[in-house]
Parts: structure tokens; C-alpha cells; sequence
């Protein structure tokens, strides 16, 4: 019989899959017969799979660090000095929770990615016992081109001369830049505070090891096939996507691709998202008109809303740059539905191609074929759904990710 531990778990997560991910792991934990208690500071979304609901919480709120101003100088001022009052919020919020985790009696401290430091601070202020952290990826924008690194500086001919334009090109990489090398500075420091690193992915762990230099241990993430129920109901002409409506999700791209498969078989886009960048969401709809792609954009529904449309669709579309793993392409499998995935970044380990869907190029036309080789071929699409059912239930259940995680907790302690 395992030991039973007493948890300590920090987060500072929105909606999304990582904050499933930690919702599904502490709904396990505590079936093994774990202590948990919860701290975190102020999150935005938090009624998305409330935590609260499972363990005691405790809010430490951190001092408000964003400044905003209507004149160009002093909003340079205030933007100048972002990072460094960020870096102070959440020293003085670690502080205090990280006291606190010390003063409890705790076995192991398990924290989570933060949406500001995605390697948390309070790594750095828990002194008392070995300290995990889930990382789902690092900070991407600080190491990839996201569209540009930040440190590499504009265009000779956007720098030169003494314009305004140019003189406003300047003091913003300035900027940019300073405020990267804060924040990546912090991160890495924080990351080195832990014991142990566990990422989602292959693909994460290299991803970590190029921008921290560190070693992580592979702990895969798994879905509840309970939840994500397959109800074998007739599928409708439509594809699917789920993940935020923004550039990283890279709807843009099933749009195109949709706009080239020929109209007398062409499926509608159904899109989920919890967030949205709206700016992004009207191009893409502009886009489909454009195509004449049928984009039906839903925000913030239901789970059992979700789950439906899933049961109904012909198939899930995926597309991503660098993915670190995707909880889309699995909760699509376990309701039998094949997934049309970029082959890029943790999608790979996930989706086998001609298995349990059908993994492209990114290009619109490769993404193309792929829809239309579903959308004609329906022993295909069958096929690929009955595996991808079967794949999800034998290998990518919440029971497996949670082992796997608990065999780490225990290794530390």
C-alpha cells in the first residue's frame, strides 16, 4: 500500500486544458487517499472547474501590477517598469503563501504553471519539504519567434532616423526586450528552485531543455472517457475545433483549408472556445465569409454541450503551431472521432497517423485533402474512430495520467 501524502498544491491557472489537467489530477489524488490543500492568488475564470470545490483554498492576493496611461510617455514609464513590479507581486504573494505551506505540515509542494511566470515563484519560498512542478511549457514568446523574438530588434529601415515613428519603434524594443530578459531571467531561477520538473510531452521536455537547460521527467496527461462519453449518435456534416480563439490556436488555417475542399462536400466549422481574442475572431470570420466557409464560432458552453457536438461531428480539426501536448485531439478521440492533425509539437505522441486520425503538413491544402479523405471515405473515418475510441480508453485515461503522477510525488518524498 502506498503511502498517502499530505499535498501542498499552488496554481495560478484560466480556463483552459491546463486548469482540466490540474482539476483531473486532484480528483485522482484524492481517490488514492491524499490530503490536498489549495493556494493560489487572484485568477481570473475561476469559476471554470472551481478547485475550490475539491480541497480548502487559501487566496493570497498579489499587489495589481499593470499601469496604463493615455500619454505616450508615461505609459513608456509605466510599461518600462512592468516587469519589475510583476517580479515584486508575486515575490510578496510567494512570500506569504509560501509561509503558510511551511507552517502546515506538508509532505511535497505541487505546483503548477502560472500564467504570468510559468515557472512560479513559489518554488523559491517553500523551504520545508520536496517541490514538484507541472510546467506545461515554457514561456514560448520569450524563446520563439511569436511572430518575432523579442530581442531581435525591428528592421534597419524601421529604426533608422529620428522620426517619431521611428523614435516609438525604438523605445518599443526597448522595452519588449528589457522586460523578456526580466521575466526570462525570473523563470529560470524559479524553474531551478524545484526538485523535480514534469512536463506533458516529449516535445515539452526538449522544449525545457532548450530554453531552461534543465532535464524534466515525462508525466503524460490523460482524459476522463467517463466524461467524454461516446454516444454512437449519427453524424452530421460538420468538423470540429476546441481551443481559444486566438493566433496560437491557428484557426485561420482550418478556415483555408476548408475553403479548398469542394463545395458539394465541404463540412461546416463548428469552433469552442472558452476565450477570445476578438480582433482575431472577426478576421477569421471575415476569412470564412470570404471562402465561403460555414464558421460557427460557440463561446463558453457547457461541458455536456461540448460533449454532444463531439458525438456529432464527422471530425476534429487541429492546427496548432508547437503544441506542447492538446487535450483536444484526445477528448474528440474518446467520443469516436477521429482527428485532421498538424504534425507538429506534442500532437505527434497523441494522434498516429492512419490510427486514431490523419496527421498533415501545415498547409491548407495537405489539411485539405485530409478533411476530404474523411469527409468521402466513411469506412475510413469509421475505422479511425473505433480505434481512436479504443487508443483513448487503453492508454490516455485520467486513472493512467494520475498513476503516473502519483509515482512521482512519491519518488520525492
Amino acid at each position: 500500500m502506498s503511502r498517502k501524502l499530505k499535498i501542498a498544491v499552488w496554481y495560478n491557472l484560466p480556463s483552459g486544458g491546463a486548469k482540466r489537467a490540474l482539476h483531473g489530477h486532484l480528483v485522482g489524488l484524492q481517490k488514492r487517499g491524499h490530503t490536498i490543500e489549495l493556494w493560489r492568488p487572484q485568477v481570473k475564470q475561476e469559476e471554470y472547474l472551481r478547485l475550490a470545490d475539491l480541497a480548502p483554498e487559501h487566496e493570497i492576493r498579489y499587489p495589481e501590477f499593470h499601469r496604463e496611461s493615455p500619454n505616450y510617455l508615461i505609459n513608456f514609464y509605466h510599461a518600462l517598469g512592468q516587469s519589475e513590479r510583476m517580479v515584486k507581486s508575486f515575490r510578496i504573494h510567494s512570500e506569504r503563501a509560501g509561509a503558510e505551506i511551511d507552517r502546515g505540515g506538508f509532505d511535497i509542494l505541487f505546483a503548477n504553471t502560472c500564467m504570468h511566470f510559468h515557472a512560479p515563484y513559489i518554488g523559491r519560498y517553500v523551504k520545508s519539504m520536496p517541490k514538484a512542478l507541472y510546467i506545461q511549457e515554457p514561456n514560448r514568446p520569450l524563446y520563439e519567434p511569436m511572430p518575432r523574438l523579442l530581442w531581435l530588434p525591428p528592421s534597419e529601415e524601421k529604426l533608422s532616423g529620428l522620426s517619431v515613428k521611428s523614435i516609438k519603434a525604438r523605445g518599443r524594443f526597448y522595452v519588449e526586450s528589457h522586460s523578456a530578459g526580466i521575466r526570462g531571467r525570473a523563470e529560470l531561477e524559479n524553474a531551478q528552485s524545484y526538485d523535480s520538473l514534469l512536463v506533458n510531452s516529449f516535445f515539452s521536455r526538449e522544449a525545457l531543455l532548450r530554453a531552461y537547460g534543465m532535464n524534466s521527467r515525462l508525466c503524460y496527461l490523460g482524459i476522463d472517457p467517463d466524461l467524454f462519453e461516446f454516444k454512437n449518435l449519427p453524424r452530421e456534416n460538420f468538423v470540429i475545433g476546441v481551443g481559444t480563439m486566438g493566433p496560437s490556436k491557428n484557426i485561420k488555417l482550418a478556415v483555408e483549408a476548408l475553403g479548398r475542399v469542394p463545395k458539394n462536400i465541404r463540412p461546416a466549422l463548428v469552433w469552442v472556445a472558452n476565450m477570445s481574442d476578438e480582433i482575431y475572431l472577426a478576421e477569421t470570420i471575415a476569412l470564412a465569409q470570404q471562402l465561403g466557409v460555414d464558421f460557427q464560432p460557440k463561446q463558453m458552453i457547457s461541458d455536456s454541450e461540448l460533449i454532444d457536438l463531439l458525438n456529432r461531428a464527422k471530425a476534429s480539426v487541429y492546427a496548432p503551431r508547437l503544441e506542447p501536448f492538446g487535450y483536444a485531439p484526445l477528448e474528440a478521440n474518446a467520443c469516436g472521432l477521429p482527428v485532421i492533425g498538424v504534425a507538429e509539437g506534442g500532437v505527434r505522441e497523441t494522434v498516429e497517423h492512419m490510427v486514431n486520425g490523419i496527421l498533415v503538413e501545415h498547409d491548407p491544402d495537405a489539411m485539405a485533402a485530409g478533411i476530404e479523405q474523411l469527409m468521402t471515405d466513411e469506412p475510413l473515418r469509421s475505422r479511425l474512430g473505433e480505434t481512436a475510441y479504443r487508443l483513448v480508453r487503453e492508454k490516455w485515461t485520467m486513472d493512467a495520467a494520475n498513476d503516473r503522477l502519483e509515482r512521482e510525488l512519491l519518488r520525492l518524498v
